[in-house]
């Protein structure tokens, strides 16, 4: 099983380059071992055995599939006329889930010690998809009853600034979880395996993959005709693209032309509304957990 992984670029090597961003083709295994984030204010490393997209329980090795689409099975795909029928990950239903456990434990948390979880967001610059993710985050906090703080930050702010930002809410008890919302400015590449933005023929190499996790920044860039029949596509791209009918004068694409991939794929999550509401949901997972943590609380 393969899977392939679309970058970003910042915008300014992406008009240099007259094809689209960096691919990143990886077997299962390298997912969960290969990339890592240089964003973290402390700059630790994690241990590459404590990272596991799929489970402990997967091969380290997999071995290579033939070329030809893979054969779901009856039990998980619906087959009308032989037209594959994909399954909608629907990620709003799965937050909502996630959302009402949290809020009856925070419910629970304050009817016996009069406290309640604290979430700060610490936000640099005034990137607008990086200021719906807060948005988002600020509303959650308030549905499920944490407490959320955010420190505003200017986009030239020095990083001793960021860090002292992160090291106040830190001495602050009241505060279970801290959160530095990325990408900072001058940080937008990721160590992330063997790719580079001059990789050739990025459809063919997207056509292989089983899985595609895309991330490039780029709305639409991925097409019907860049994916296999049946591959599983995961929509991590968060692009406004400018509306002034919209409410705050752009509306969220992802990087996959959705209505595109619904002909072909087997399971897909849409933009917005995919990955980005369980985001947000395991955040106050999280920063919940931190808190009973914090006050010993089963």
């Amino acid at each position: 099983m393969r899977a392939l992984l679309l970058s970003r670029l910042v915008k300014g090597e992406l008009s240099r380059i007259p094809r689209p961003p960096p691919l990143l083709l990886m077997k299962y295994a390298s997912l969960s071992s290969s990339a890592h984030s240089e964003d973290e204010p402390t700059k630790k490393k994690r241990k590459r055995s404590d990272c596991h997209i799929l489970g402990p329980d997967l091969p380290d090795i997999w071995t290579p599939r033939s070329s030809a689409p893979p054969v779901p099975s009856s039990s998980s795909q619906t087959h009308v006329n032989d037209e594959l029928i994909p399954t909608i990950i629907d990620g709003k239903s799965i937050a909502q889930d996630i959302r009402t456990v949290v809020a009856e434990e925070v419910r629970k948390m304050n009817n016996a010690i009069k406290k309640v979880p604290g979430l700060a967001v610490v936000l640099v610059g005034q990137r607008r998809d990086s200021q719906s993710y807060v948005r988002f985050k600020t509303k959650a906090c308030e549905e499920v009853g944490i407490r959320s703080l955010l420190a505003e930050l200017p986009e030239d702010c020095a990083d001793d600034e960021v860090l002292n930002t992160v090291l106040g809410f830190n001495e602050d008890p009241s505060i279970h979880g801290i959160l530095v919302q990325l990408p900072l400015p001058q940080r937008h590449h990721a160590t992330v395996s063997t790719v580079h933005a001059f990789t050739k023929n990025p459809e063919d190499i997207t056509r292989e993959a089983d899985i595609v996790i895309s991330a490039a920044g780029v709305p639409n860039l991925v097409r019907k005709s860049w994916l296999k029949r049946g591959s599983v596509v995961i929509d991590v791209g968060t692009n406004p693209v400018e509306d002034p009918n919209s409410e705050h004068g752009y509306y969220l694409a992802g990087d996959v032309c959705y209505e595109e991939a619904l002909q072909v794929v087997s399971a897909i999550t849409p933009v917005p509304g995919g990955v980005g509401p369980v985001t947000v949901a395991m955040l106050l997972c999280n920063t919940l957990e931190s808190a009973k943590r914090t006050h010993e609380l089963s």
